[in-house]
């Protein structure tokens, strides 16, 4: 019998863009073993340049997540009065979540630096970690070349047939500031949002 899980998506979602859905929707498509995806925007303490309030990032992934029954928000982290480690936002969906299995969604880039994130030794033992393949960026190179994810290479799935973008919400946010139209970068209930709340203007 598979273990049903739910795969958790961290961001700041600053706007969410089209590629962050296309992503999580393909992963389902390609693992049957995935019951929801939860988008976990982080919290605005998080020292972030140009992260706009925690309210408007909710709200917009919200509009978003109403419209997929895959699909969830969690103010988990946004609601604590702190940043939360990876590990602590795991282990509290752990506790949501005793019938599933708990896993998260990472780049490649991240896992370049995943040995000195805060525990990440119990990370890597208790939780699957899909890894998003970016840019060049070569993922069975990475795990040989490090001998903490060479040791743990059993936590780590590469996410296969994924839709990868280098677009960047920086640039999104660039693009309103000039006026530009970001239509089929980020979705229409969106940019609706952010024109009715005047963002990143």
């Amino acid at each position: 019998m598979i273990n049903k899980q739910i795969l958790i998506f961290g961001g700041c979602f600053n706007p969410p863009q089209n590629s962050h859905l296309s992503l999580a929707e393909q992963l389902i498509n390609e693992y049957e073993e995935i019951e929801k995806i939860i988008f976990v925007p982080v919290n605005s303490k998080y020292q972030k340049i140009d992260l706009i309030e925690n309210e408007h990032r909710y709200n917009m992934l919200k509009l978003i997540c109403d419209k997929n029954e895959k699909f969830d928000v969690s103010r988990i982290e946004i609601d604590s009065d702190r940043p939360l480690y990876t590990i602590e936002t795991l282990k509290a969906f752990q506790k949501l979540y005793p019938e599933n299995e708990i896993s998260f969604i990472i780049g490649s880039d991240n896992l370049k630096e995943l040995c000195t994130w805060n525990n990440s030794n119990e990370l890597v033992k208790d939780f699957k970690i899909y890894v998003l393949e970016r840019s060049y960026d070569d993922i069975k190179n990475i795990i040989n070349s490090n001998d903490f994810l060479k040791n743990n290479s059993s936590a780590f799935i590469k996410a296969k047939n994924t839709i990868v973008s280098n677009l960047s919400s920086t640039f999104i946010r660039d693009k309103i500031r000039n006026g530009k139209s970001v239509r089929y970068l980020t979705p229409d209930e969106v940019i609706s949002y952010i024109n009715n709340n005047n963002l990143y203007k």
